[in-house]
C-alpha cells in the first residue's frame, strides 16, 4: 500500500483508509479476520467515531485487534466526536468526555487523529481550543482536524486552535462529485456551477489539509451503491470497460478515480468484505490516464461546459 503525509503534519498514512462504522455487523470471529486481513494489505489505518454503534464498533475493534502496547505501534486510529442524540456538541466538557470514552473502548492511550464530526452551530471555538490544548498535552490526541465543515468553519477554528487542522472528511464519489463539478463549471449558469461547500476543495488544498472522501462507492445519501446499479448503466459501461483494461475490478477503479485527483484524497472505505477491502487498497497502486478520469466523470451525467 502505497502512503501519503496527512496534511500538514508528519504522519503517512495508507492511501486508503478503513472505516469501522459497520464493524458490529460482524461476529467476533468475522471481525478478526477481517482486521487481519486489512493489516496484511498494508491498511493500517482505522477510522473511527463515538456514535458508531453507539461506541459498540470501538469495543468490538479493540477486541479483533486483541490491542497491546505493541500492536498499537502498527495501527494508525482515527476517531470522530461531536455527535450526541437529537444534537451537535463541541463543548469543552463533552470534547473531553468523548475522547476518554473512545481511549477506554479502543484500550489505548492515545488517539493518532481526533476529528470534529459533524459542525455544531453552537460551537465556541474557543472551547475547542482549550480541549484540543488539554487533550494534547495530556498524550491523548496527536492530531486534530474536522470532519464535513466548509472553508470559512475551518477558519474560524484557525483563529484559536494552534495545533494545525490536518484533515476534513468530506462526502465525495463518482456520482456525489459536486466538490468537483462547482469548480469545473465556472461562470456557468447550470445546476453544477453551484458553489455548496465554499470551494472546500481548493481550499484544503491550499491549506494543506487533506480531504477524506467518505461512502465513495454511494450514490445520494445512503441511498445506495452506484456499482452494478440499474440506475447508473452507463457509468458502470465505462467502469467495467477501464478496470477490465487494467486488469482489476470495479470496485478498484471507482477508488482510483479518487486517487487519481491531485488533491491527494484519503478515501474511507466503509465495506467489511475482505475481497472488496483487498480491491479498494489495490486503488493506490492504479494512475488513471486524464482520459480516463474525464470519461468517468462525464459517464457518472457530468457535462462539461
Amino acid at each position: 500500500m502505497k502512503t501519503i503525509r496527512l496534511g500538514s503534519s508528519a504522519l503517512q498514512v495508507p492511501v486508503v483508509a478503513v472505516g469501522c462504522m459497520r464493524i458490529n455487523s460482524l461476529g467476533q470471529a468475522a471481525a478478526e479476520r477481517f482486521v487481519q486481513a486489512c493489516l496484511e494489505e498494508g491498511a493500517n489505518f482505522f477510522d473511527h467515531a463515538d456514535v458508531y454503534g453507539g461506541g459498540q464498533c470501538e469495543a468490538i475493534f479493540a477486541e479483533a485487534l486483541h490491542m497491546t502496547a505493541r500492536v498499537r505501534e502498527k495501527v494508525i486510529l482515527q476517531s470522530k466526536c461531536g455527535i450526541r442524540q437529537g444534537q451537535y456538541d463541541f463543548s469543552k466538557e463533552h470534547i473531553l468526555e468523548a475522547v476518554d470514552g473512545s481511549l477506554r473502548r479502543l484500550k489505548t492511550d492515545y488517539l493518532d487523529v481526533l476529528l470534529l464530526h459533524r459542525p455544531d452551530a453552537l460551537m465556541e471555538p474557543e472551547e475547542v481550543a482549550e480541549a484540543f490544548s488539554i487533550l494534547e498535552a495530556a498524550g491523548k490526541v496527536r492530531h486534530f482536524g474536522v470532519s464535513n465543515q466548509k472553508p470559512m468553519q475551518i477558519e474560524l477554528l484557525r483563529k484559536f486552535v494552534r495545533q494545525p487542522l490536518v484533515a476534513n472528511q468530506l462526502q465525495l464519489s463518482i456520482t456525489n462529485a459536486t466538490m468537483i463539478s462547482n469548480g469545473i463549471n465556472v461562470n456557468m449558469e447550470n445546476e453544477a456551477a453551484v458553489d455548496r461547500d465554499g470551494s472546500v476543495l481548493d481550499y484544503c488544498r491550499l491549506h494543506e489539509i487533506t480531504v477524506q472522501p467518505w461512502s465513495p462507492f454511494q450514490y445520494g445519501f445512503f441511498q445506495g451503491v452506484f456499482l452494478g446499479h440499474d440506475r447508473f448503466p452507463a457509468l458502470n459501461q465505462k467502469i467495467d470497460e477501464i478496470a477490465a483494461r487494467h486488469g482489476v475490478t470495479n470496485t478498484t477503479i471507482a477508488i482510483a478515480w479518487i486517487v487519481r485527483h491531485p488533491a491527494r484524497m484519503q478515501p474511507i472505505i466503509g465495506t467489511m468484505n475482505i475481497d472488496r477491502m483487498r480491491d479498494s487498497c489495490r486503488a493506490s497502486e492504479i494512475t488513471l490516464s486524464r482520459q480516463e478520469w474525464y470519461e468517468i466523470y462525464r459517464a457518472a451525467g457530468n457535462v462539461l461546459p
